[in-house]
């Protein structure tokens, strides 16, 4: 490795989409345009659940304007599509499983005109009713939201998927017995959205060579190509797919959503189509977070060391699969949180329901079980009388500690330290009485203090890294090195969709460090390079940092020995060499060659794939198993005010501290925790997609309330670097477990203002006031 330079590796250089972004005039896939384009539109479902008896399309076809209406039997090849499960429509065929489900898709010169085509489509419907999670449990008497027949290897009944966790003893009557205290506790998490931005949109052009090009926002190319290719009945050579500009995407953009639809009507017209979704419609267009009713029972010596934990958990999956067999793995794996607990049962499960689709959110699965277990660490800490930061501190597990799946953590694990760093954060002062904004209710003046408590919560997560259980996991990154204008110049090509993250940013930063140039250009993310796989699971760093490193690091190694069969350099020689300033710089800091001279006229050019340590699939009767790669951790510690008597939060401050094992781009780090944080705040008090019988209730950014500045307190932050000996320059991944703990924690100090249980985020007024 060369030294880092400028703008390398532990440096803070200036996003190069930030300006623009700032300004307004970054491009979005919302922005495409094309000569000619057609604009489509989707017809979807008013119910959560009815057979379709008919769909009339014909005056829709009779409009002027219209160049295709699109039903089920318009697909030239699979109908089917899904992540794990390929068990959704493309388009409805005999039954719809939620709101909003696709039926009908229209192409029009206008979009007004494709509107009124939608407008003009009459389906018959026999409404049934809604299967919810309860009634999912029990399909024999309320019915199976698929057919029997159709479940596959996963389903069984309504159940998409089940995971059962045995470690020690379990909770068997022995282990009961060797516990002094027993909690037990019922805890809820709604359905919260991920809520960027950006709507779904995208342009799908058709080729000359009878394929497609798609340009779209999404975080994960090659898998939508690889779910559109049988629908299209196309090879994937001509599917291809190059990433537009993405306003956010938080997991919800893992699933396909107008992707396929406007590549179906692009190919039916031969015109290029563009879809872009209104805020409602993005509602309907892509999946949420699982929604969670869990039950724990934690029993603990008096001395509050933990003797067993006992956690049972039905994840509400939606009408299909999407990533939820994925999620109830890491349910499960994750469930106890980052204790020691030398026996544990967990059993968990999701199900299909006729409620929206669920899958991927920040976080993915272990938001809700660190909600659970955290408020059950709080409530062993009250019956036992103990400080609930020393609970947590007593049972924390560090580095050797065994977690309930049988794996051994085998890098370094600072709860405690992590802990200890965050309650010693100085406190933020009180609240001024005489300015309404520093208030409960801010300038709607509804207190000048008066029923205003201060309560002060705690939490810590635990969350995996990068794609687990056996999965093979990998990034593909080509590097080349080449001389432009009479200066080295590195060009870098991945597939990584930069979704907001700042994955260019540190592509950029870690060639330059490697390769010490100056200049780096990242060329679009397309599927001519291969998979990057999808930016989630906070391993895009991790992924497509270590394929970018190691193609830099082939790249250096063919440079040099270039420079040994020029300049007759030894191996002991080139062994100490490194690059810097666009030179070769020997061991002493003595200049050996000049980059220019050494590349002349043939760029070196290398791609490579880049591969974690394999994990395992746990064990599918003990759940035992190398079940993940990596794990990272951060505690909070919120401060809020309560207006007891009117049921309103003000969250004073919400600090955390992380363990981010190398902080590549330090701002950045920073921001994400930032940036978690908050979506932890949302869920705490405010986020929540409201279903009534499987009917979404606030589809709107007026209803669904999301935090603004305003509602963002100030974030101070401690970030340790504890590198991992087995992950590229030692980072964790660092933008998943931040929107872990913070939701526990603003709830725990909501209950030490208010003495109130509170086993449901989100907390509602009215969960304060009892009206």
């Amino acid at each position: 490795m060369t030294a880092p330079g400028r703008a390398g590796i532990g440096t803070s250089p200036p996003r190069p989409d930030g300006i623009l972004k700032v300004r307004g005039d970054f491009a979005y896939a919302s922005d495409l345009w094309h000569e000619d384009m057609l604009w489509g539109m989707t017809l979807r479902s008013p119910h959560a659940r009815a057979r379709i008896r008919s769909v009339d399309v014909s005056r829709a076809l009779a409009r002027p304007g219209v160049y295709a209406v699109l039903t089920h039997e318009d697909i030239p090849g699979s109908k089917f599509y899904g992540l794990d499960i390929r068990d959704q429509p493309v388009l409805a065929i005999d039954e719809v499983r939620f709101h909003g489900e696709p039926i009908v898709i229209v192409a029009a010169d206008h979009p007004e005109t494709a509107r009124r085509a939608i407008a003009e489509i009459v389906v018959d419907y026999e409404v049934l009713p809604a299967i919810g999670p309860a009634e999912a449990l029990e399909p024999e008497k309320y019915g199976y939201v698929h057919a029997p027949a159709d479940y596959k290897a996963h389903g069984c009944g309504n159940i998409v998927d089940r995971r059962h966790i045995h470690h020690g003893a379990g909770d068997s009557a022995e282990v009961r017995a060797r516990a002094d205290v027993i909690v037990r506790g019922e805890y809820r998490v709604g359905m919260q959205d991920q809520a960027f931005l950006g709507p779904e949109s995208g342009l799908a052009v058709p080729a000359e060579d009878g394929g497609i090009d798609l340009y779209i926002a999404t975080q994960w190319l090659h898998v939508d190509r690889d779910q559109m290719c049988p629908v299209l009945g196309l090879p994937p050579e001509k599917v291809r797919l190059t990433l537009a500009g993405v306003g956010g995407a938080f997991g919800g953009r893992e699933d396909i959503s107008m992707q396929v639809h406007a590549c179906l009507l692009a190919r039916h017209t031969g015109k290029p189509v563009k879809i872009v979704y209104n805020r409602e419609e993005s509602f309907f267009g892509h999946v949420h977070r699982h929604p969670a009713t869990m039950v724990f029972e934690h029993g603990a010596r008096r001395d509050g060391t933990l003797v067993f934990v006992k956690a049972e958990i039905v994840l509400d999956g939606g009408a299909y699969a999407s990533t939820s067999p994925a999620v109830v793995g890491n349910a499960a794996s994750l469930g106890i949180g980052p204790y020691v607990v030398p026996n544990a049962v967990v059993d968990a499960c999701a199900v299909y329901t006729n409620n929206p689709p669920c899958g991927a959110m920040r976080g993915f699965g272990a938001v809700q079980m660190c909600f659970g277990y955290e408020s059950q660490m709080d409530r062993l800490a009250a019956e036992l009388g103990l400080d609930p930061v020393e609970l947590r501190r007593l049972n924390a597990m560090e580095q050797g500690s065994v977690l309930p799946i049988g794996q051994i953590v085998d890098a370094p694990a600072p709860v405690a330290e992590l802990l200890r760093r965050v309650k010693a954060m100085p406190l933020p002062r009180a609240a001024n009485r005489h300015d309404v904004r520093e208030l409960p209710g801010g300038l709607s003046n509804t207190t000048h203090g008066e029923g205003v408590v201060r309560g002060i919560g705690y939490a810590v997560g635990i969350k995996n890294v990068g794609f687990s259980e056996g999965f093979d996991d990998y990034s593909t990154a080509r590097v080349r090195l080449e001389v432009i204008n009479g200066a080295p110049v590195a060009l870098v090509h991945t597939a990584m969709a930069e979704v907001g993250q700042g994955g260019i940013t540190v592509q950029a930063q870690i060639v330059r460090t490697e390769l010490g140039v100056d200049q780096v250009t990242i060329a679009p993310a397309d599927t001519r390079v291969g998979s990057a796989g999808s930016t989630s699971a906070s391993r895009q760093t991790y992924m497509t940092g270590g394929a970018v490193k190691t193609a830099a690091e082939a790249v250096r190694a063919a440079v040099l020995d270039r420079g040994r069969e020029r300049h007759g350099w030894t191996p002991a020689v080139t062994a100490g060499l490194r690059l810097a300033g666009g030179k070769v710089v020997g061991a002493e800091g003595a200049v050996l060659a000049d980059l220019v001279e050494l590349l002349g006229d043939a760029p070196v050019d290398e791609t490579v794939e880049f591969r974690h340590r394999p994990t395992e699939a746990l064990d599918r009767v003990t759940g035992q198993g190398f079940g993940h790669v990596q794990y990272t951790f951060c505690a909070h510690r919120a401060v809020v005010d309560v207006d007891v008597e009117l049921g309103l939060v003000k969250v004073i401050e919400l600090a955390a501290a992380q363990d981010v094992g190398k902080a590549i781009n330090p701002l950045a780090v920073v921001g994400q925790i930032h940036g978690g944080s908050t979506q932890g705040l949302g869920l705490a008090v405010m986020e929540e997609i409201v279903v009534r019988d499987g009917e979404v209730r606030n589809p709107s950014f007026t209803d669904y309330l999301i935090p603004t500045i305003v509602d963002t307190p100030p974030m101070p932050v401690d970030v340790l670097e504890l590198a991992d000996p087995n992950a590229p320059y030692g980072l964790r991944g660092a933008g998943e477990a931040p929107t872990l703990s913070s939701t526990p924690a603003i709830v725990a100090a909501i209950r030490a203002a208010t003495g109130l249980a509170l086993n449901r985020v989100p907390v509602r007024p009215e969960h304060l006031t009892g009206t």
